[in-house]
């Protein structure tokens, strides 16, 4: 089952959204927007820069946990991904990012 989008109401009134595996599992999760329509911006921007290997920027915590954001053209984060306890689990969560962060199936719970 391919990846999908959870676009949702934070509890005062902004927007954010998820990017799911076909598993279910969140992969990726976006700022807060104050308006729908710049949600559905981000994540026109997902589907435009995830297959980009250099659009994502591969950090660890100061807990030692890793973690990479997805950045668009203009260098602004556009999501960030979950925190990992290697590196290698970090590079797997991006490379489920590349492979359904272009669905455009998008689930509207707002």
């Amino acid at each position: 089952m391919a990846g999908w989008y959870e676009l949702s109401n934070s509890s005062d009134g902004q927007f954010r959204f998820v990017l799911k595996a076909g598993n279910a599992e969140t992969i990726l999760k976006s700022e807060l927007y104050k308006s729908k329509g710049s949600a559905e911006n981000g994540i026109a921007s997902v589907q435009k820069n995830c297959a980009a290997d250099d659009r994502y920027d591969k950090k660890e915590s100061s807990n030692g946990k890793h973690y990479f954001n997805l950045k668009a053209a203009n260098h602004q984060i556009i999501g960030t991904g979950q925190m990992y306890a290697t590196a290698q689990s970090r590079d797997d969560g991006i490379k489920s990012v590349m492979t359904n962060g272009a669905t455009t199936t998008i689930k509207d719970n707002t």
